[in-house]
């Protein structure tokens, strides 16, 4: 009996014991975590260099996306460590994925209010898990993380910069007019004019009915630093429309950068140099984040 007792107990031990390590290099360790968001228990991985100066959570695009391990090494190399988890309703991650892979809607604004929660529960799990409580900690997305970021870090003090890769800054609504516009015609650049584009984003009827979000709106109470990413070439969204909404923004003070890069398509983290910079970006601002905090 006292041996099956001291089994039981070996087991609640363990069971008690914080993620462990999982995987570790030269540069950087893996530790497995999991949290709670709205329900359901989401898994992820932070990897955590030797030396940080800047820490990101990862937010996902429209796709059934696992924990982007590979983008958070690249990050970790360079001093950032970050949090990247699987989507709601994916790899290891509790609840139910909504998404154009399974057919459903995931643009309306129950579902990316939704995937902002879990956005934030990522960043309070993250806060207790960094040594330096008073390293500032970012958001840094794909796509459909431009409706998605904006919501959490209006609702987060905790946020203190954002990265956006092919993120839109216009309306969902909008976006699918686009969308089905190009109908993902690599050339559609070769044969329309950006009026055209405008003028059908402007005009087209809708194909789903549902309240748009609009991402300015929680732009507009936000006071912390962003970068957008473009690429010129992109399909999915109107980036030159996009960078006009921002270009207001930044009239009106807001802390906005952007860069655009004429040979690439949608897919701007794949490219070392948007990631490059971006990285680069993310240090100097969380240095300033940091100085500022410790001023006061």
């Amino acid at each position: 009996m006292k041996i099956i007792l001291s089994k039981v107990f070996l087991c609640l031990s363990l069971l008690a014991l914080p993620a462990m390590v999982f995987s570790q290099s030269h540069d950087f360790t893996i530790q497995e975590v999991t949290f709670k968001s709205e329900g359901i228990t989401l898994a992820g991985s932070i990897v955590t260099p030797k030396k940080t100066v800047a820490a990101v959570v990862i937010v996902h695009g429209s796709d059934p996306v696992k924990r982007e391990l590979e983008f958070a090494k690249r990050l970790a190399k360079e001093g950032i460590t970050v949090l990247t988890y699987d989507k709601r309703g994916v790899g290891a991650s509790g609840g139910v994925y909504v998404g154009p892979t399974v057919g459903t809607n995931n643009i309306d604004t129950t579902n990316l209010n939704l995937l902002a929660q879990d956005a934030n529960a990522a960043v309070t799990t993250f806060r207790a898990y960094l040594k330096d409580k008073k390293l500032p900690i970012g958001l840094v997305g794909f796509s459909q993380a431009g409706w998605i970021i904006p919501i959490a870090a209006s609702k987060n003090p905790q946020i203190a910069f954002m990265v956006l890769f092919s993120c839109p800054t216009i309306t969902t609504l909008e976006q699918l007019r686009f969308q089905f516009y190009t109908n993902g015609r690599t050339n559609f650049w070769e044969t329309h004019t950006e009026a055209d584009a405008r003028e059908h984003i402007k005009n087209d009827p809708d194909k789903y009915q549902f309240v748009a979000t609009d991402p300015k709106v929680s732009l507009n109470t936000l006071s912390i630093p962003g970068l957008w990413l473009f690429g010129e070439k992109d399909i999915q969204i109107p980036v030159k429309l996009c960078m006009e909404q921002l270009n207001t923004l930044k009239a009106q003070g807001k802390p906005f950068d952007y860069t655009l890069f004429p040979q690439l398509g949608h897919n701007t983290v794949s490219d070392t140099t948007t990631v490059a910079i971006s990285i680069q970006w993310i240090k100097q601002n969380a240095l300033s984040s940091k100085k500022s905090k410790e001023s006061k």
